[in-house]
C-alpha cells in the first residue's frame, strides 16, 4: 500500500517535543515507558450507555486533567471534569438519559489543552468523526440480527473476491437504488441492462466464499457532511471502531451507518457469503486529527531519536503495535468488529509493520471467537519501520504465524510481470519465471522440485495469498494492454484466463479483485485511490460483452470446490501429493496431483500451463484421462476423453486432464 498523493504534513516538531516531554524519552528507552503506563486489565470502553446514566473513561496516563464535554448537535451543553483512577484511566459518570447527544474528550498536558477528540475507541461517531455519540448499540441491530449465523467455510475452501463498494454499485448499469452505499451491496434482484445479475447476486452466482471490503471503518479523506460523489479507497483511519458514514444513506445519523453495515453483513451471511474487512492499523489518516496523539502524546506511533514520526507507511506514521496499550487496542478493536458486527475475517493492510507477538495474539483472540476466522496481510512496508525487523510481521516469517496468510508477490509477478510494467510475465511467454510460478503452485511450502530464489515462506498452503492484481495497481486488462499493444484481444483474453487458471488451480487460497471476471479496465490509471467513478466503477455491460471470461472463472472457482485436490491444506499433503512436470521451454510448467485416494474423486490429475507463443507437447504419466479443461473453456463433466503419455498444449492456454 504506497499512496504516493497522500503523504501529509503533521507539524511534526511541534508534537513530538510534546511527546517526548510527556512519555520520558523515544524508542530507545522503551522499557522505561511501558513501566510508567499500566496497561488495565479491563476492556476499553470509553461510553457505556443505560437510560439512567451514561459512563465514560479515557485511557490518558500522563494528562494532567481531562473534561469531559457534551453537546446537542453543535451546542455544547454541559462539560464534566474528569477523575483519574487506577491505570490510568480517567473517568466520568452523568446521571440521566443522554441518548442522542454528542461528546468529546480534552485533555491537558503540561498545561497545554490539546485538540478535542471523540476519544480512540469511539463506537458512534458524528459526520466526519469529530464527536462521539451516545446511543443505545441496541437500536442498531436489524430484523433477525441476533439469529444471523455466519457460513462456516475452512481455510481449504476459501475464495476471496475483493471489492469497494462504489466500484460494484455506482455505474448506472449496477442497476442499484443505493449507488455506492451499504445498502447497495446488500441489495438482491439488481440486474444490468443486459438483465444480468450484478452486486451480490453476482458474487453468489461466481461462487466466491468471502468478500473482502475495502477500508471500512471511519476515514478522513471525505466530508460526509456533505451529499457527494467523492470517491477514496480509505486508507486513511480516523476512527477505527465505527463505519464510515460516506457509505452511510444518512451520514448525520450515528445510528444509520452502523445499522446498514449489519444489515449488509446479515444480507452477505443469509447468501452464503463470509465478509472479510481490510483494516489500516499501520497508521492513521494525520496525527494532529486523532485520538492516539491528542490523547498519549507519542506513545501510539513510532518516533525517531529526533522526535519525529516514523514512516514504514509511507503516509506520515507509523503505529507502534508493540506498545502494551496500542497492542490491547489492536485485539479488542478487531474482537469488537466480530461481536457487534459479526465479520468473518480480516486483512491486513501494510501487516508487516506489525510485530509478529500481536499477529500471533489477535489470531489467539480471533480464533477463540470463530475458529475459521480468516486472517491475511500485505507482508511488507512502505518503507524500513522503526522496529526490529526479525520481529516484524514480513512475508519472509509468514512461517512464524501460524494461522495468518500473506499475499504471495511470488506468484503474482511470475504470471503477470513486474509492478513497475518493465517486464511481463508467464502470461506474455517470458522466460525465467518458472521457478517463481512453481513455489506459488505449491503454496509457498518448501517442496524439493521447487528452486526458486526466496525460500519458503509458508509452514502451511493456506498461509499463501494466490493472485495477480488487487485494487492498488494496474488492473490485469490495462496491465496486458500496456505490456501487450500489439496483441489482439482475442489473445488478450486468453492471457487473463491463463492468470487466472494460475491463481486458482495454485494451492494457496485464491484471491480475485472485483471486476476482473469482467475484463474491467481503470482506463490505463494505477493509484486510482481517489479518482471518480469514471476510473473506478465498474460498467455492468461487460458481464455480457466478456461473458465468456466470466464463465470461465466461474468454472475455475467450481473446479476447486468438485476437486479439493487443489486444496491440499498441509505441506506434507503439498509434498507428498504434488510433482512437476519438466520442459524446456521457459514458459511451459506442468505438474500432476497423484494418489489422491480418499482425497478426491479423482486419483490422479494433470496440470499443463503453456504461457508461450507456440504450442508444446507435455509428457504426462501414461495412462486414460477426460480433458476437463482445455483452449476451448472448462467442463467439469467433460466427455471428451484421451489416452497416452503426451498431450499437446496450444499457446497461452491451460489445461486439466483427470484421470478415468
Amino acid at each position: 500500500m504506497i499512496r504516493l498523493n497522500q503523504i501529509l504534513l503533521h507539524g511534526t516538531l511541534l508534537m513530538s517535543a510534546i511527546a517526548l516531554v510527556a512519555c520520558g524519552g523515544t524508542k530507545s528507552d522503551k522499557e522505561g515507558v511501558e513501566e510508567r503506563f499500566p496497561v488495565p486489565d479491563k476492556p476499553i470502553e470509553e461510553m457505556s450507555y443505560s437510560p439512567e446514566r451514561t459512563n465514560f473513561e479515557l485511557w490518558a496516563p500522563t494528562a494532567e486533567g481531562v473534561v469531559l464535554r457534551l453537546f446537542d448537535n453543535q451546542t455544547e451543553v454541559e462539560q464534566v471534569a474528569m477523575t483519574k483512577g487506577d491505570s490510568g484511566l480517567w473517568t466520568a459518570s452523568v446521571e440521566g438519559d443522554h441518548k442522542g447527544r454528542y461528546y468529546t474528550f480534552e485533555v491537558t498536558i503540561d498545561g497545554k489543552k490539546m485538540k478535542q477528540t471523540a476519544g480512540i475507541f469511539a463506537r458512534a461517531v458524528s459526520a466526519n468523526g469529530g464527536k462521539g455519540a451516545i446511543i443505545d448499540l441496541d437500536d442498531t441491530d436489524p430484523e433477525g440480527w441476533a439469529e444471523d449465523v455466519a457460513p462456516q467455510v475452512a481455510a481449504t475452501d476459501v475464495t476471496i473476491y475483493e471489492m469497494h463498494y462504489r466500484d460494484m454499485t455506482a455505474h448506472a448499469s449496477a442497476g442499484s437504488s443505493y449507488p455506492g452505499k451499504y445498502l447497495g451491496m446488500a441489495e438482491h434482484n439488481t440486474l444490468s441492462p443486459e438483465g444480468l445479475a450484478t452486486g451480490i447476486d453476482h458474487l453468489v452466482e461466481m461462487g466466491v466464499t468471502h468478500v473482502h471490503l475495502l477500508p471500512t471503518a471511519d476515514f478522513g479523506s471525505i466530508d460526509e457532511s456533505q451529499p457527494t460523489n467523492q470517491y477514496n479507497w480509505g486508507y486513511e483511519p480516523m476512527n477505527y471502531n465505527v463505519p464510515e458514514g460516506t457509505y452511510s444513506t444518512d451520514a448525520h445519523s450515528a445510528e444509520a451507518r452502523i445499522r446498514e453495515l449489519k444489515m449488509l453483513v446479515k444480507a452477505m451471511h443469509e447468501a452464503g457469503l463470509c465478509v472479510v474487512l481490510d483494516v489500516v492499523y499501520n497508521h492513521t489518516t494525520s496525527v494532529e486529527n486523532c485520538g492516539f496523539e491528542l490523547t498519549v502524546p507519542g506513545y501510539f506511533y513510532r518516533m525517531r531519536e529526533d522526535g519525529s514520526f516514523a514512516n514504514g507507511s509511507g503516509c506520515g506514521n507509523e503505529i507502534a503495535s508493540d506498545q502494551p496499550m496500542m497492542r490491547k487496542y489492536m485485539v479488542e478493536s478487531l474482537e469488537y468488529w466480530v461481536k457487534e458486527y459479526h465479520i468473518d475475517g480480516f486483512r491486513f493492510d501494510l501487516m508487516a509493520i506489525h510485530d509478529i507477538e500481536t499477529m500471533n495474539l489477535i489470531r489467539e483472540r480471533l480464533e477463540a471467537l470463530n475458529p475459521n476466522i480468516l486472517l491475511y496481510g500485505e507482508g511488507w512496508a512502505a518503507s524500513d519501520p522503526l522496529y526490529d525487523e526479525q520481529k516484524l510481521a514480513f512475508k519472509r516469517y509468514t512461517y512464524r504465524m501460524p494461522g495468518i496468510a500473506a499475499f504471495s508477490d511470488d506468484i503474482r509477478n511470475a504470471l503477470r510481470g513486474t509492478l513497475d510494467l518493465s517486464q511481463g510475465g508467464f502470461i506474455h511467454g517470458v522466460d525465467g519465471n518458472k521457478e517463481a510460478l512453481k513455489f506459488g503452485i505449491a503454496g509457498g511450502v518448501e517442496h524439493p522440485e521447487v528452486e526458486h530464489s526466496e525460500a519458503a515462506w509458508c509452514a502451511e498452503p493456506t498461509q499463501h495469498i494466490s493472485y495477480v492484481t488487487c485494487h492498488d495497481d494496474h488492473n490485469l486488462r490495462d496491465r496486458l494492454e500496456h505490456l501487450s499493444p500489439e496483441a489482439s484481444e482475442e489473445e488478450l483474453l486468453r492471457m487473463a484466463k491463463l492468470a487466472h487458471f494460475g491463481v486458482f488451480t495454485s494451492q494457496g487460497i485464491p484471491f480475485i479483485f472485483c471486476g476482473e471476471e469482467m475484463f474491467r479496465s481503470k482506463l490505463g490509471e494505477k493509484n486510482t485511490y481517489n479518482m471518480p467513478d469514471k476510473y473506478n466503477a465498474i460498467d455492468w455491460s461487460l458481464k455480457s460483452k466478456y461473458s465468456d471470461l466470466v464463465e470461465y472463472c466461474k468454472a475455475l472457482i467450481a473446479l476447486r470446490k468438485a476437486h479439493p485436490a487443489f486444496s491440499l491444506g498441509s505441506g506434507d499433503a503439498v509434498r507428498k501429493h504434488l510433482s512437476f512436470i519438466e520442459h524446456e521451454n521457459g514458459a511451459a510448467v506442468g505438474f500432476v496431483l497423484d494418489n489422491l485416494e480418499g482425497i478426491d474423486s479423482v486419483k490422479r490429475i494433470v496440470v499443463l500451463m503453456n504461457g508461450s507463443r507456440e504450442s508444446v507437447k507435455f509428457d504426462i504419466p501414461h495412462g486414460s484421462y477426460a480433458v476437463v479443461a482445455d483452449d476451448k473453456g472448462i467442463n467439469l463433466n467433460s466427455s471428451r476423453h484421451i489416452s497416452g503419455d503426451s498431450f499437446d498444449v496450444e499457446p497461452i492456454c491451460g489445461v486439466i486432464l483427470c484421470a478415468i
